[in-house]
């Protein structure tokens, strides 16, 4: 995160927002006196199209691509501000190479450890397929009262296994030793283990646990870490539950496997293609499997959460617009 140099003249700042309408005034407020926000749709033609006439961004969204192409034409911009720890999103070469630095939240350590709707999301997908929540409360709706199509997963006593022990790994790993669950995990960049948490490696947490959860960023090295044949040696009747990133687990194969009988259930809140097309085959194992339960990207979205953090992203902006660093 190198220093950002503010326009000396010409007009005042613009700073682009993407995100939700929620926490915008939180973004304008921040920013009030030293740059005009703008707002940005949803879209990655809208976004290009702007980021001309724009010296900075507040990314409360991190869904729409930032492209080398779009950065290349963006001479005035300096900042993008992530309202999140990821950034798989932007091309971070094509950034580097055009002088706009990337922010994110990942340093912000003690604002972080005090957000927990990501790993709160992943407990409630984890137990909505453990308990086939949806279909047996579709079920009741519909004017049914029978129990015996909506069989649970008794999660005391049951093996837990943690891919990535970071903060919301950590968070889930509590979670789950307050029901009763043996707890293990796999983190190679983890040097401080928990006394309650025993380390393995990911084969053995594989093949061992009844639950697997991911908390990683995606990148280089967890792009595809979850692929066909790595399910494939996952514990047969296992639940797979992924608040990540989609890149990490192949979800079309871990959604043929639940057909197979081999995983026990799924539950998803990100996908490699966000929005996922109609015939998207995890949509359709929701719409025809009540083990299979996916939302859409929700994990992290509480309003009093999101914004904390779109306060914290647009306070760097602001900084560094008026030379008071990061």
């Amino acid at each position: 995160m190198g220093p950002v140099t503010a326009p000396t003249s010409g007009p005042r700042a613009r700073v682009g927002w993407l995100g939700p309408d929620l926490a915008r005034d939180v973004a304008a407020e921040v920013l009030a006196g030293v740059a005009e926000l703008v707002d940005v749709p949803l879209d990655a033609d809208a976004l290009a199209a702007a980021l001309p006439d724009l010296d900075g961004v507040v990314d409360a969204s991190t869904r729409v691509p930032v492209t080398a192409a779009a950065l290349a034409a963006a001479p005035r911009l300096r900042i993008l501000s992530l309202a999140s720890t990821g950034s798989s999103h932007v091309d971070a070469d094509a950034a580097e190479a055009h002088g706009v630095a990337i922010w994110t939240l990942r340093e912000d350590r003690d604002l972080l450890a005090d957000l927990t709707p990501a790993a709160e999301h992943t407990w409630a997908l984890l137990l909505a397929v453990a308990r086939r929540l949806p279909a047996a409360a579709a079920h009741a709706r519909d004017g049914g009262w029978g129990r015996e199509g909506f069989p649970g997963l008794m999660l005391r006593g049951r093996t837990l296994g943690v891919v990535g022990l970071g903060r919301i790994g950590g968070h889930v790993a509590r979670y789950g030793a307050a029901f009763g669950m043996t707890v293990v995990a796999h983190d190679p960049a983890r040097t401080d283990w928990p006394d309650d948490v025993r380390r393995v490696d990911l084969d053995e947490l594989l093949a061992t646990s009844d639950v697997v959860t991911v908390h990683v960023h995606l990148d280089d090295a967890t792009r595809g870490l979850l692929d066909a044949d790595a399910l494939a040696r996952c514990r047969p009747g296992a639940i797979l539950v992924n608040t990540s990133r989609g890149g990490v687990v192949d979800d079309a194969a871990a959604v043929a496997l639940v057909r197979a009988g081999h995983l026990g259930g799924l539950g998803l809140d990100v996908l490699a293609l966000e929005p996922p097309d109609a015939d998207h085959p995890v949509l359709a194992g929701a719409r025809d499997l009540d083990t299979v339960v996916v939302t859409p990207h929700v994990g992290g979205f509480s309003p009093d959460a999101v914004r904390l953090v779109v306060r914290r992203a647009a306070e760097k902006v602001r900084d560094a617009l008026t030379g008071g660093g990061a």
